[in-house]
């Protein structure tokens, strides 16, 4: 079927047996489109009849009903209005999140290695063109619909087809875009792009799944507590005032009201607003995120195994060093290295050895080449075979003991092993035989890949924020410790045996793990996921994506294939720690905000139901009106959401969430708000003897005053004056105080009350939250909420 579909286009577009050159590339560019499937896109109308589908909506919406038939057309115009307002909001973060998805696949974009002009090079899958020569390797995914040129491919279509069963595919046979490369090295053809492909699937390689939110959750499990807490204290309400004689018309539309209080209307705009701003900061420090999730869970990471190319070093590769034995000469080393490499897979360690071959003076130009085998994780070795002085030569490239167990005469060359990897430098061995000889090892070959500058400043900067770091590493345990101590890291060697057993004690006594296989990071994991560790884990090829996708926070580093890419939360477009830190810190901020909020929804929902509920019951009466409360919640919203934006610095170490003490620290908060709430309620009744109106008003202003400098005292775990807050923050509250004592003095919406009983109640509240946050600081500390840094 791909053939058939594909077959038609191949034979219209222009074609060589090399590759193309720019200005045909560019005329197929034109004539076909790129190489792009259309995004799927939800029809405004439907977007929006969304934001009034949902549990929170439905109660606003059975309020306004109620409204209505009772002819309390203000109440019902106000709870409307707050019912829209949330729901455009929230329809607006939704589109925001929809376009920083669609900057993300830009970012993140699908590449392939393309013979152009001559050269091989890699672009933008988006802009290959029927015709164009490309080079597959292990780890691709396949852009395009193509036919094999020459090699041979194992292939993964279970993403197409739902097969798990690998497919073959060799000289002359097809391969369609979105297949996995799992083995094997081949040139291709590309037959058709874009919209021509069978499968399609070329445009969605960052998966658009969303994945629930670790932190949403415990906050949500919150929330559920209070909504019950609230329906008890509700039904104790409704039972005691229809015992009582109240009507139901008004107990109803109170009761509803007061349930809706409890229920976090600002959330979900609240939530992606500090996620998307969190995103955004993360974008420019390198850090692209196609996880949400792994935002915060970057919060809580405390263990990060690191791969130690392009992560820890430069990965800048470069021939610095050799060790010849079989060889006649380095010149014959590096022409038979040059043999068991290939400059389209543009892999670094080939690249690096034909460099130096040129260099040498050797002729790189591979003469009838008979096979070749690319390197395979599992053997640790590539394969050639070429006619060379009109007889066969078979070379094998690889791990120096991989390829010391292929030779029959054991050379000396673990001293010289030793010797080059105790600097540090990669060591690559190189065989070769003519005939039915046996393998002779020819020599070692060392490269250097110099650790980055700034790697000590950085991981000593993780270590500051509570994460240990482990190198994780396929290079020999001379190498890797050599790299280890010139970064600072202190080496402890695990020895191989016991990496193979389950024993997560370990994870304490060794930091750095050499000749690790993808199994073993697997291995690595998830042991530390049963020893109780958030942890994190750095990759770039295909075979690290089970590890990827298994850690709390998957990191694709650098250069990383797309498999890599789409199995990871994180993927860092520029090499190095740096981007990891920024994830850490920039998580740990939203946690810090997060918290905020949450403590803040506990505080004021504990607060409004026992004071409304207990108002009513002492009193007989109702201490404020619905369509008081439902402006209440709109004021609580403008600052609520306003904490996204909040000035926070990252936690000192690593953060988890604890119900338990967020419920007792909130809830010792909210008593002594409560009897603040209390005591001036009772003043204002039995002492300067409010009527009800102006009661219920003075209310209203208290719980406004109450609700926003709550805020301001939780979301600093010093004293309050410790850190300034957002600008944002600051202009949500002074205009929600402003407009309230404006709607409060001049009796709109509400019984009028005095301007200077407005002004006697904020210099009460003013110093009631300065003994306050005496008290938040002893109970903080009671309960372990630690300080920023």
């Amino acid at each position: 079927i791909c053939l058939r579909m594909s077959q038609k286009r191949f034979h219209d577009a222009p074609t060589s047996a090399g590759g193309l050159s720019s200005e045909d590339a560019l005329a197929s560019l034109k004539r076909f489109g790129p190489n792009t499937l259309p995004e799927p896109s939800t029809h405004i109308l439907f977007a929006i009849a969304a934001r009034f589908w949902a549990p929170v909506p439905w109660m606003l919406e059975t309020t306004v009903a109620i409204e209505l038939a009772l002819h309390k057309y203000p109440e019902a115009l106000i709870v409307a209005a707050l019912l829209t307002f949330n729901a455009a909001l929230g329809l607006l973060q939704e589109r925001k999140a929809s376009r920083a998805l669609a900057l993300l696949r830009k970012r993140l974009p699908l590449t392939a290695r393309v013979l152009r002009d001559g050269q091989w090079q890699v672009i933008d899958a988006g802009v290959i063109v029927p015709g164009d020569l490309i080079y597959l390797r292990m780890g691709d995914l396949v852009p395009a619909d193509a036919m094999v040129a020459d090699g041979h491919l194992s292939l993964d279509q279970s993403a197409l087809t739902g097969e798990s069963m690998p497919v073959d595919a060799g000289t002359g046979q097809r391969v369609c875009a979105g297949a996995l490369v799992t083995r094997g090295e081949a040139r291709a053809r590309v037959t058709a792009t874009g919209r021509q492909t069978f499968f399609g699937r070329t445009a969605e390689l960052v998966s658009t799944a969303r994945t629930v939110s670790h932190l949403q959750a415990i906050i949500l499990r919150i929330v559920r507590y209070l909504v019950l807490l609230d329906l008890i204290l509700v039904l104790a309400l409704v039972v005691f005032c229809l015992h009582h004689g109240f009507p139901w018309k008004d107990v109803l539309p109170f009761a509803l009201i007061l349930l809706v209080a409890s229920v976090p209307v600002a959330l979900p705009a609240t939530f992606t607003l500090a996620t998307a701003l969190g995103s955004v900061g993360l974008a420019r420090s390198g850090v692209l995120v196609t996880r949400l999730s792994a935002i915060e869970e970057a919060a809580a990471m405390d263990i990060l195994f690191s791969d130690k190319t392009g992560t820890l070093t430069e990965n800048r590769l470069s021939v610095v060093d050799f060790a010849v034995h079989g060889a006649s000469s380095k010149q014959e080393l590096l022409r038979h290295a040059s043999l068991a490499s290939d400059e389209g897979s543009q892999d670094p360690i080939d690249l690096a050895i034909l460099q130096a071959a040129r260099n040498a003076g050797v002729d790189t130009a591979i003469p009838r080449r008979i096979s070749f085998t690319p390197f395979d994780p599992a053997t640790k070795v590539c394969e050639a075979a070429a006619v060379e002085d009109s007889s066969r030569v078979d070379v094998i490239k690889g791990f120096p003991e991989a390829v010391a167990m292929r030779s029959a005469e054991p050379a000396p060359w673990q001293a010289d092993l030793h010797r080059l990897a105790s600097r540090g430098l990669r060591v690559i061995a190189v065989a070769s035989k003519r005939h039915s000889d046996a393998y002779r090892l020819e020599g070692l070959i060392a490269l250097e890949d110099p650790p980055r500058t700034d790697t000590p400043g950085f991981i000593g900067r993780l270590r500051e924020l509570g994460v240990r770091i482990a190198m994780v590493t396929g290079d020999s345990p001379a190498t890797a410790v050599a790299i280890a101590n010139r970064i600072g890291m202190d080496a402890k060697l695990c020895p191989p045996e016991e990496l193979k057993t389950s024993d997560a004690s370990l994870l304490r006594r060794y930091n750095v793990f050499a000749g690790v296989y993808p199994e073993d990071k697997l291995r690595l994991v998830r042991m530390a996921q049963r020893g109780g560790h958030v942890c994190g884990m750095t990759g770039d090829g295909v075979n690290d994506a089970p590890a990827l996708k298994q850690a709390e926070v998957g990191i694709a580093v650098a250069g990383a294939t797309d498999v890599a890419k789409s199995a990871a939360s994180l993927a860092l477009t520029n090499p190095g720690l740096e981007g990891i830190v920024a994830g850490v810190e920039v998580s740990r901020q939203i946690y810090q905000r997060m918290l905020t909020y949450t403590l803040n929804k506990i505080i004021k929902t504990i607060e409004i139901a026992f004071f409304l509920t207990l108002g009513v019951m002492t009193t007989r009466s109702f201490v404020i009106t619905p369509l008081l409360i439902v402006l209440l919640l709109f004021t609580n919203d403008f600052v609520t959401m306003s904490i996204a934006t909040d000035n926070v610095s990252p936690s000192p170490l690593p953060d988890r969430w604890n119900i338990r003490t967020l419920i007792l620290t909130a809830g010792s908060l909210s008593f002594a708000l409560l009897l603040f709430s209390l005591g001036v309620f009772f003043t204002a009744r039995n002492v300067f003897r409010f009527p009800l109106g102006r009661l219920q008003t003075l209310v209203f202003v208290m719980l406004v005053f109450t609700g926003q400098g709550v805020v301001y005292i939780v979301r600093e775990r010093k004293r309050f004056w410790n850190s300034p807050p957002s600008r944002l923050m600051i202009l949500s509250s002074t205009l929600d105080i402003a407009v309230v004592s404006f709607l409060a003095s001049n009796g709109m919406l509400m019984h009028s009350l005095p301007l200077w009983s407005i002004v006697e109640l904020f210099v009460a509240v003013a110093v009631f939250l300065l003994c306050m946050d005496h008290l938040k600081i002893w109970i903080f500390r009671q309960f372990g909420i630690r300080g920023k840094l």
